[in-house]
């Protein structure tokens, strides 16, 4: 059986995972989809350590691939919104899957990489 070089057919979930799981990607959507609706500012809060040019970069590409919506409001000042679309909340159960995940087993992933560490330096 011929193996193929591309990921995407060696691994069907490989588009998904470096749609939702590149640097920022899944934080923004997190908090569009626990917090509803906010402005620019808004998420710069919530994500402290995230600066304005990767933000807009990153809701521009989330955007593109139909995650999230933006609405533009022409007011004095001019006002912008973004919230997590159908597509995009359809990702909840996927987290919340992970989350229950990460409760369950990051505890265990820390005492491996503990005793990799120990061997390591021994």
């Amino acid at each position: 059986m011929q193996r193929s070089a591309d990921p995407e057919v060696a691994c069907p979930v490989a588009p998904v995972v470096d749609i939702v799981f590149s640097r920022w990607t899944t934080p923004i959507l997190w908090a569009l989809h626990e917090y509803g609706r906010q402005r620019f500012v808004e998420l710069e809060r919530r994500l402290t350590s995230i600066t304005p040019k990767v933000l807009t970069q990153r809701l521009r590409q989330l955007e593109r691939d139909g995650l999230v919506a933006r609405t533009y409001y022409a007011e004095v000042p001019p006002r912008v919104e973004y919230e997590i679309t159908e597509l995009g909340a359809g990702l909840g159960p996927l987290f919340a899957h992970l989350a229950t995940w990460a409760d369950a087993n990051l505890p265990a992933v820390e005492r491996a990489r503990n005793a990799y560490d120990a061997r390591s330096r021994a």
